[in-house]
């Protein structure tokens, strides 16, 4: 990861220091914003790697920065939020961001997240086009990175995609929460499994799938998710 560029974004003077003593400890060049309007400038100046994006700073939200980034950049963002602010967290995935972490933190846990996120993000996983599979109502295409349920195409984000090919792929399978973040988004430790059921519950929102449909995104209680084909 030498080399590699982190925008570091919170009011806290603190937060700041802590996070770029760790991430200058190992080998990234680190830039620092202390509000939304100041992040925007910087990650034109720098153009990062990555960002760190608190939520809940003054000037401009992290909400809306991640908003705005995401009209002109894919750079990854990880939202770094309290842990009372649940909606916040749901909503910054929902505007784009690749995943969060809870205040109070670890910081070499958020080194770890922002290590994981890079190798994904460097080696995508390589699709062709036999990786389709196809369901009653239901079509994915990786190849192509569509999707299409009773007969409509369905818009999803990059980790919603892989979710659900990762469940799709493997009709009847338990997936445990742990298995699809290190699948998805690379954690080889345990990370947040509050960022799968996130990405769960959109997918069965976006997907329309229900108690009558054909198939569906089944919660195995204790352990995680299967996707189950029922006709």
């Amino acid at each position: 990861m030498s080399g590699n560029t982190v925008l570091v974004v919170d009011d806290e003077a603190q937060i700041r220091e802590l996070l770029s003593m760790y991430f200058v400890q190992e080998g990234f060049t680190v830039a620092e914003a202390a509000d939304g309007a100041e992040a925007l400038v910087r990650l034109q100046q720098v153009k990062p790697d990555i960002v760190l994006l608190d939520i809940m700073m003054p000037v401009i939200d992290g909400l809306e920065v991640c908003q705005q980034i995401r009209k002109f950049s894919t750079v990854p963002i990880i939202m770094l939020t309290s842990r009372s602010q649940r909606e916040d967290r749901i909503m910054g995935l929902e505007l784009g961001a690749d995943d969060y972490v809870s205040k109070p933190f670890d910081p070499g846990e958020v080194v770890a997240r922002v290590k994981a996120v890079l190798r994904r993000t460097a080696a995508p996983p390589e699709y062709g086009k036999g990786d389709v599979v196809s369901f009653t109502g239901l079509q994915i295409n990786m190849a192509e990175r569509s999707v299409i349920a009773f007969a409509k195409p369905v818009a999803l984000a990059n980790k919603e995609m892989e979710v659900l090919w990762e469940l799709a792929s493997h009709p009847g399978m338990v997936m445990s929460r742990e298995q699809l973040l290190e699948a998805v988004w690379d954690y080889s430790y345990c990370g947040d499994t509050r960022t799968v059921d996130t990405h769960v519950k959109r997918l069965r929102k976006k997907l329309g799938s229900g108690p009558d449909t054909p198939w569906d995104i089944k919660t195995i209680w204790g352990i995680g998710y299967k996707f189950e084909v029922r006709k």
